[in-house]
Order: structure tokens, then C-alpha cells, then sequence
């Protein structure tokens, strides 16, 4: 979604013709009866802000899981690594499997459990808690998918809405804004001024809004 700051006195309109759009542009004034009071309005173009498209791809390890919140215990880190590897092995009739590797991190009291079986990170989809028994005691140890992100074709852009006309100059009135917006949207729906068929529109009278096109 991109996002369009709308300012005070200002009105954006969503024709279902982008020809309908160019022209009212390309006119740009226009005397529009508002409140039985004749108001000139200027039709502009709608310039979208500098954007960006990307592909995220997403992949999911068969082979590895994330485990997090690992009890701070006073033994050293091989001791550690050697449990974790013990307790995700003896999970194999469940589940788990043969450990290849463990990565273990004290500081941030996570590890990366790699399975010699591809698949074996399957088994543990929808288990976000998971036993962990070390020193007598039990512990839950948060376990989540192995994921590897990427981002492709990523690529700048910025461009003009083709269906959507931005109108400025609309004086207050005394009116409420609904029924403002209910004037111009009866003005620009006819096709004697020059407009058509409106998919959208959105006014405001004091204040700003920030609204999002879709591409």
C-alpha cells in the first residue's frame, strides 16, 4: 500500500475510467456549485511518494529448528550442548531424531538444533513449548522453525494514479463535510461537466488524513 497525505480543503476522487480522470485534468479549473455558491477548484494529477517492490522469499529448514529460552545452568557449554543434543535425540520416538549438530549461544540462551533426517523439523511444527530436562529439573523451551529469508527483485519506483484526480481550492462552507463531498461527488458523476462514474472519493475540511493506494 502507498501511502497519500490529504490536506485541509481537499478532495481525492477514484473514477471507474481513467479517461474520465485525464480529462478533468487536462482542464484542470472548474466551477463547481457548492452550497448554490459557484467555486473554482483546480484538478491536478495525484503523484504517489517514492515506494519500493520486492519479492520476499521465505524457506523453511526440514533439517533445523530454533530453541530460545534456555535455563541459565553452572555448567559449561559443552555440558550444555551435549543436553540439548541428548534431549532432542530421545525425542526421535516422537518425533525427533538423530542430532547432527548443535549450535548453542549462552549469552542470548538460544541454539540451532541440526536433524541428520530431512523432514525431522516437521515433527515439531506447532510445538511452541517443549520439555527440557537437565540437572534433575524440567524446563520449557520455546522451539520454532529454522527460517531463511531473502529478498529479491527489490527496486524503487514512484509513479502518478491514473483513475484519481486531487482537487484543491475548495472553500470552507458552513455545510457539514459529508455533505460537501455529496456536492462535488453530484458534480464530477455528471457527464455534461465533463466526469463519469466514481468509485471513491474523500474530502476533508480541516485538518489532514493520510489515505493508501493499492497498486
Amino acid at each position: 500500500k502507498i501511502p497519500f497525505r490529504l490536506n485541509k480543503n481537499q478532495a481525492l476522487l477514484t473514477f471507474d475510467d481513467e479517461e474520465v480522470a485525464q480529462r478533468l485534468t487536462k482542464k484542470g479549473k472548474h466551477s463547481v456549485s457548492l452550497d448554490s455558491k459557484a467555486v473554482d477548484v483546480k484538478a491536478v494529477p495525484v503523484t504517489l511518494e517514492m515506494g519500493i517492490k520486492f519479492e520476499l522469499h521465505v524457506t523453511i529448514s526440514g533439517r533445523k529448528i530454533c530453541v530460545s529460552d534456555i535455563p541459565e545452568l553452572p555448567i559449561p557449554e559443552d555440558w550444555m550442548r551435549d543436553q540439548l543434543e541428548l534431549n532432542f535425540y530421545k525425542t526421535q520416538q516422537g518425533g525427533g531424531g538423530e542430532v547432527e549438530d548443535v549450535t548453542y549461544d549462552r549469552q542470548s540462551r538460544t541454539a540451532v538444533i541440526t536433524f541428520l533426517t530431512p523432514g525431522a523439523s516437521n515433527n515439531f511444527v506447532g510445538c511452541t513449548k517443549y520439555p527440557f530436562f537437565a540437572q534433575g529439573r524440567s524446563y520449557r523451551l520455546s522451539v520454532s522453525p529454522s527460517v531463511d529469508l531473502r529478498l529479491k527483485n527489490c527496486q524503487a519506483y514512484c509513479g502518478v494514479s491514473e483513475k484519481t484526480i486531487l482537487l484543491k481550492g475548495i472553500q470552507e462552507m458552513e455545510e457539514d463535510e459529508e455533505s460537501i463531498q455529496d456536492m462535488i461527488e453530484i458534480h464530477f458523476q455528471k457527464p455534461s461537466n465533463g466526469g463519469g462514474e466514481i468509485e471513491k472519493i474523500k474530502y476533508i475540511s480541516r485538518g489532514a488524513t493520510c489515505v493508501w493506494f493499492e497498486e
